[in-house]
């Protein structure tokens, strides 16, 4: 992005401007997509009202914050990821029953030291996987997210620390669970069950891999 000649628009560039920006507040602070946008843009445009197809779309700001995480962190960051990923999925064979899936930055690869775990459980119950955590000796919070089908009734979120990690495991219906492992456009994986977690491992652990 140091050469202006890469964008056909201003528009484009000043897209570019906001995603960078915000990949920094992910990746340094620790900030959520929505909150480093807004973030973004008051650092670069101030208050001046901004139009929609100046913001940039989530996919665009990942591989900002991929980038910037290979080009300052690249030395401690793959470590990071590895270790999130080993607990994700040994919480993950611990639910196994509730039928659990590896979402955001851990799953994309672009986790680092302020990232936590986030699951989807599908099971028609979350009272059940409140059971189970108390049985676990879990002490967890309670609290509610939108649903990722943009529906309008939100969906419970349960949040707890695992060996001073962060979790948070959104309850959906089991029948939500029918199309939603497909790839995105672009290919991007939106969740990956146990055996795909087992294998992004796997993968990492392989002689050679950075």
């Amino acid at each position: 992005m140091n050469a202006m000649s890469h964008y056909s628009s201003d528009t484009e560039l000043l897209r570019a401007e906001i995603a960078a920006a915000a990949a920094r507040l992910i990746a340094e602070d620790g900030a959520d997509y929505a909150t480093a946008k807004r973030k973004a843009v008051k650092q670069i445009l101030g208050n001046a009202k901004v139009r929609g197809n100046v913001m940039p779309d989530n996919a665009q700001i990942e591989d900002e914050v991929r980038a910037y995480q290979e080009l300052f962190f690249g030395d401690t960051q793959p470590a990071r990821l590895l270790a999130l990923r080993r607990a994700a999925l040994r919480i993950m064979e611990d639910m196994a029953q509730f039928s659990p899936y590896l979402t955001g930055a851990v799953l994309n690869g672009t986790a680092g030291d302020h990232s936590d775990i986030h699951l989807q459980l599908f099971t028609d119950s979350a009272k059940d996987v409140e059971i189970f955590l108390l049985n676990k000796n879990v002490d967890f919070e309670v609290s509610e997210r939108a649903h990722f089908k943009g529906h309008a009734e939100p969906v419970e979120t349960i949040s707890f620390l695992w060996h001073n990690e962060g979790v948070h495991l959104s309850v959906y219906a089991a029948d939500d669970l029918r199309g939603a492992v497909r790839q995105q456009a672009g290919g991007r994986q939106e969740r990956a069950g146990i055996d795909s977690v087992r294998k992004l491992i796997q993968e990492s652990e392989a002689p050679g891999t950075p």
